[in-house]
């Protein structure tokens, strides 16, 4: 999703909907369908290099974006409206 209905030429901000990076912003390749798995392994004590290389993430845009990926999914909730 684009935070704004034209994001021209500026780097776009894209998210999926559980606020993983939805895809690399460089090569466009999809990488939200290995987030979980990624920030599964790696909580349970993984190298996130070897979690990187067993997922086949090759490129380092790709691998970039999972790595420096912070999840604040959460804390942005907090400030939802009230429905």
């Amino acid at each position: 999703m684009y935070l704004c209905d034209n994001p021209g030429p500026i780097l776009a901000l894209q998210l999926s909907l559980d606020g993983a990076p939805a895809e690399s912003f460089t090569c466009g390749k999809l990488i939200a369908d290995k987030w979980e798995e990624f920030a599964r392994r790696v909580r349970q004590g993984e190298d996130p290099k070897q979690v990187l290389d067993d997922l086949g993430i090759k490129r380092y845009c790709c691998r970039r974006m999972l790595l420096s990926h912070v999840d604040l999914i959460d804390e942005i909730l907090d400030f939802s409206l009230p429905t």
